[in-house]
């Protein structure tokens, strides 16, 4: 992975004459913010405008008033490209494999089987405590919200729940579960760059995950309340008939689901078993569903209009495969240049400094550690981003507090890690709402973990709880002076 060799330029690593002050290095955040809220709040346009026009603010920064040459501005701009290759390889596959897996039936023998087995009473919590265990066992969320969430969503939509409450039960899951397993990415990147022990940084983040998540689980238990007896008269009945006048409910096309819950749970990398999962749908497409050789791999790139005689279904089951993954693309594409242009030209570097130097105690020190991951993801839209710049930066910083290294993992990994799809510009945010189908502001009030993680840790830091550091709360940081102008 090429996070594994990236290490990102620090305050000192900056050239005096190209470092940007503090009051420069807030232009292109305050820009960020200003483009976003005329040009997609205001002027309705699509997130994509607004990131180029802060990829040229940035961009003639750097040029013209840091002096950095075009050259230089590439080179972060291909740095951040390369972090994020893998996701983008994974967006890519997503949409064919939500593609196959709808052509050959295990979307909609999940959505039938569903749709008998559960209630709207019981659905939001029952949704998230599902994916949880699923992402848990596989350490993918992607994987899991493009597979079960697909399903899930059309299950709810035939329960009368409405879509932004279940794809917010579905990413409360999807990252509760990723956090947890050993065989996440993220995971293994936040004891990686922080140097914990993979199995110690696990449990320093337990208590706040459960927390979280039990917090969120009763959440979706109450909003449960308020969907139940919604269900309009029949509509699971036509729901059910139309998905098997069209596709053989049967259990045989649960077999891609087999093959890539499987082959993620024995350890393959996240792209290896997507594409396993391609191949797993396009054959059950032809032996189960009876669709020819060329058909089947059609449906992956061109993706699936279905016919059932319900609209409704028609809308659910409707997928672009990988033709309709530009937009999402290029969303992701256009974040992640500007996140390497930040990253390039000192930026982050400078506001890191600034945050690191408003540190007095151990409290302070997590705090701003989790703003840190925070503020990282919405700058730079890669999660793992979020992840190593504060886990680098400040790895120091607490050896200095004397805290353990585990305090800053779970720290960066609480805030960073479940943020991200917060926020539309960002690879998680653009890859949830595409492969869902939910607009990401339609389903973040809903997407209860994702505050509750970060304020779950703010809560113990105040509290003094789960931190090695936690007896003497007060200690002064050793290297504390004003902050540079």
């Amino acid at each position: 992975m090429v996070t594994d060799r990236y290490t990102p330029r620090s305050y000192d690593d900056l050239e005096p004459e190209t470092r940007p002050s503090f009051a420069q290095a807030l232009v292109p955040v305050v820009g960020l913010v200003l483009f976003l809220g005329i040009g997609s709040a205001l002027l309705k346009l699509d997130p994509h405008i607004p990131l180029i026009w802060s990829i040229a603010l940035v961009g003639l920064l750097g040029r013209y008033v840091w002096g950095y040459s075009w050259d230089d501005l590439y080179a972060g701009i291909d740095r951040s490209l390369s972090m994020g290759l893998q996701a983008l390889l994974i967006l890519f596959t997503i949409y064919g494999v939500v593609a196959t897996w709808v052509a050959a039936g295990t979307i909609p023998t999940l959505m039938a089987y569903g749709l008998d087995l559960l209630s709207p009473q019981v659905f939001l919590p029952a949704t998230a405590l599902l994916v949880g265990v699923a992402t848990f066992a596989i350490g993918s969320s992607w994987t899991a919200v493009g597979t079960l969430g697909v399903a899930f969503i059309g299950i709810g939509s035939g329960l009368g729940v409405p879509e932004p409450m279940t794809a917010g039960a579905i990413l409360t899951g999807a990252y509760a579960g990723d956090k947890q397993s050993p065989l996440s990415d993220t995971t293994n990147l936040a004891a990686a760059v922080t140097n914990t022990d993979l199995y110690d940084h696990i449990r320093a983040m337990r208590t706040g995950t459960l927390v979280a998540f039990g917090l969120s689980v009763a959440g979706f238990a109450v909003l449960g309340l308020g969907v139940s007896g919604t269900i309009p008269a029949g509509q699971i009945a036509d729901i059910q008939a139309a998905l098997a006048s069209t596709y053989d409910i049967t259990l045989l096309a649960f077999l891609p689901l087999v093959v890539t819950f499987g082959l993620a749970a024995a350890g393959f990398p996240a792209l290896t078993v997507l594409l396993a999962g391609a191949f797993a749908g396009a054959f059950t497409s032809i032996l189960v569903q009876g669709a020819s050789f060329v058909d089947a791999w059609q449906v992956f790139m061109s993706g699936t209009s279905p016919e059932t005689g319900s609209e409704l279904v028609n809308s659910l089951l409707a997928s672009g495969g990988v033709s309709g993954s530009a937009w999402t693309i290029a969303i992701v594409v256009a974040a992640l240049t500007l996140g390497g242009l930040l990253e390039q030209t000192g930026v982050l570097a400078v506001l890191a400094h600034r945050l690191e130097q408003g540190v007095k105690n151990t409290g302070s020190l997590v705090a701003a550690t989790g703003v840190s991951a925070i503020l990282t993801n919405a700058l730079t839209a890669q999660q793992y981003m979020s992840i190593v710049v504060p886990g680098m930066t400040l790895r120091n910083t607490y050896d200095e507090f004397g805290l353990d290294n585990s305090d800053l993992s779970q720290a960066i990994e609480s805030a960073g890690t479940p943020t991200g799809a917060l926020f539309p510009w960002h690879a998680g945010g653009a890859y949830m709402s595409g492969v869902l189908g939910v607009a990401t502001l339609s389903y973040a009030p809903y997407y209860l973990f994702g505050y509750l993680s970060p304020l779950v840790l703010f809560a113990f830091v105040v509290a003094g709880i789960g931190f090695a550091g936690d007896a003497s709360p007060q200690s002064e940081h050793p290297s504390a002076s004003p902050a540079d102008d």
